[in-house]
Parts: structure tokens; C-alpha cells; sequence
């Protein structure tokens, strides 16, 4: 059905739906540096033994590293199917 609608779309409007999709491809990927960013300061903040009262830090940085990662998966696989159905106007 996809395939129909993009015969039928205008240059414009295919190079919209692309550049769209790039997006959400580029969003994604920020959101996975993003909690990759936080692994690694939550590991950094668990591993130095000085500070033993930073280490609740460390592990709250664990799980914001995996919520914004679930976020990122989720937000990515939403606005997908949303682009592929071509409801633009809902986003």
C-alpha cells in the first residue's frame, strides 16, 4: 500500500517523506548517545572508590542511560509506523 501512495506523491512530497525518515532515523541515534553518555558517567561515578557516597549516583545514571534508551526505541519504532500509515498531521 506504501508503494501505491509513493507513485502518486510529488517529488516535493516523496523527498518530504525521506527526509522525514531521516530524521527520525538521526533522532534515534541521538537518543541511544544520549543513554550511552550516561553508561558511561554511571560507570565512572560506580568505579572511583574515594567517593563511596557517589555511588547511588552512578546507579541512578544506569537508569536514566536505560529509560532514555527505551524511550529512543520506542519514540523511533511510534513515529515509523506513523510516517509508513502517512499520518503526518498526529506526530
Amino acid at each position: 500500500m506504501e508503494k501505491e501512495s509513493e507513485n502518486e506523491l510529488i517529488v516535493r512530497d516523496y523527498l518530504a517523506r525521506q527526509r522525514t525518515k531521516l530524521a527520525n532515523d538521526r533522532t534515534l541515534l541521538s537518543y541511544i548517545r544520549t543513554s550511552l553518555y550516561f553508561l558511561v558517567s554511571g560507570t565512572a561515578l560506580v568505579k572511583v572508590e574515594d567517593l563511596a557516597n557517589i555511588k547511588e549516583f552512578g546507579y541512578l545514571s544506569f537508569g536514566i542511560s536505560f529509560v532514555f534508551f527505551v524511550m529512543g526505541i520506542t519514540n523511533f519504532f511510534t513515529i515509523r509506523r506513523k510516517i509508513k500509515k502517512g499520518h503526518y498531521a498526529r506526530m
